[in-house]
């Protein structure tokens, strides 16, 4: 059983067995398509500390201070509809709906957009935001038509 806490300004504390206390960061393994299981714990150095198989076989209050800290770390709004892409080539300013409201970003180049898997694309926003697809068949049909433009 890994021991964890939080320090005085929020940050994730892994203690060793031998009683040393390390800053962690929690890192998943395979964020998309699977983000409860193989959850890495690492130094700011990017040195593992510890390896949680699944996040739901920690003790509650563990379990708890990793996910608070992934909440903190991640950021990827999953787009649910694309309204309109200005411009016929990139680069372009898409127009779009997320699980976090209205936004718009600009896209620098088509390798900007990677399929994931089968259904799931992420694209990644010239300011550095990545946006999550995860179907796109869940898409209307008009935000697939405007997408399939950059994946064919």
């Amino acid at each position: 059983m890994i021991e964890l806490e939080k320090d005085a300004f929020g940050k994730l504390i892994y203690v060793a067995k031998d009683g040393s206390r390390h800053a962690a960061l929690p890192v998943r393994a395979f964020p998309l398509t699977s983000p409860e299981g193989g959850i890495s714990l690492l130094s700011p150095a990017g040195k593992e500390l510890a390896w949680i198989a699944e996040i739901g076989k920690l003790p509650e209050r563990q379990r708890q201070l990793i996910e608070e800290s992934l909440h903190q770390r991640e950021f990827l709004p999953e787009i649910t509809r694309i309204e309109a892409i200005d411009g016929a080539s990139v680069p372009n300013l898409w127009h779009v709906e997320t699980d976090r409201g209205s936004t718009a970003f600009r896209l620098k180049s088509e390798d900007d957009i990677r399929r994931i898997g089968p259904s799931m694309v992420i694209i990644s926003g010239e300011s550095g935001v990545n946006f999550l697809i995860r179907r796109v068949s869940s898409l209307d049909r008009h935000s697939r038509r405007l997408l399939m433009r950059f994946l064919s």
